[in-house]
C-alpha cells in the first residue's frame, strides 16, 4: 500500500467503529465511514486533480464524530457552535495522530488541518472544495431525512445557508442532483424560484 492508501485504511478503520449506521441501497454501513467515502468521491468529482492534503482531509473530515455527542452541550445556537468547534479540533487532532504515525511531513499535516478546520474558507480553493463537497453530501444523502424532522421554514433557512457556503461550482453540482418532490419544492423556495 502507498502511504496515502495506508492513511485511508486507518481513517476508514477508525470510522467503521461508529455505532450508528446508515442503510443505502439495501447495504448497511457505519455512518461516518459511509459519509467519509461519499465526501471523498465528491471531492474527486469537484477537483479531479485534487492534491494529497485535500484527499486526506476528505477521508478524515469528521473522523470519530460520534465520540463527542451533541447532547453533552447546552441547547441552542451557542451550545451548537461550541460543539461544532470542539468537534473540528478533535477531528484535526485524530487526523494529526494518524498522519504522524505514517511519517507525514509537518507541512502536509498542517494543510490537512487547515482544511478540516475550514480555515481560509472562500480564499483557499482546497477548503472551498471541501465545503462544496460537504454541502453536496448533505443534499444528496441527508437532506430528505431532515425534511421529515424540520418545519418547512427551518428547512428553507438551512438550504439558504447551505447555498451561501458553496461556490458557483458547488451550486451547479447541487442543481444537477435528483431531489424528492418535497425536496425540490423547498429548494426552489429557498432559491426564490417558486
Amino acid at each position: 500500500m502507498t502511504r496515502i492508501e495506508q492513511a485511508f485504511h486507518l481513517f476508514d478503520t477508525y470510522n467503521k467503529k461508529d455505532p450508528s449506521e446508515i442503510i443505502w441501497d439495501g447495504q448497511h454501513y457505519p455512518s461516518e465511514y459511509f459519509y467519509a467515502i461519499q465526501l471523498y468521491e465528491w471531492v474527486k468529482k469537484l477537483d479531479p486533480e485534487a492534491n494529497e492534503p485535500l484527499l486526506l482531509a476528505s477521508r478524515c473530515q469528521h473522523i470519530g464524530r460520534w465520540e463527542i455527542a451533541r447532547r453533552t452541550y447546552p441547547e441552542g445556537r451557542v451550545g451548537y457552535l461550541k460543539w461544532r468547534s470542539d468537534l473540528s479540533k478533535f477531528h484535526a487532532q485524530k487526523a494529526t495522530e494518524i498522519l504522524e504515525s505514517l511519517g507525514y511531513e509537518a507541512g502536509i499535516i498542517a494543510h490537512v488541518n487547515e482544511i478540516v478546520l475550514k480555515k481560509k474558507l472562500k480564499t483557499d480553493t482546497d477548503v472551498q472544495t471541501m465545503e462544496n463537497a460537504l454541502c453536496l453530501v448533505f443534499l444528496e444523502f441527508q437532506y430528505d431525512d431532515l425534511i421529515n424532522k424540520q418545519p418547512a421554514e427551518k428547512m428553507i433557512d438551512i438550504l439558504q445557508k447551505t447555498w451561501g457556503k458553496m461556490s458557483e461550482t458547488g451550486r451547479q453540482a447541487a442543481l444537477s442532483l435528483t431531489y424528492s418532490e418535497t425536496g425540490k419544492m423547498l429548494l426552489d423556495k429557498a432559491l426564490g424560484n417558486a
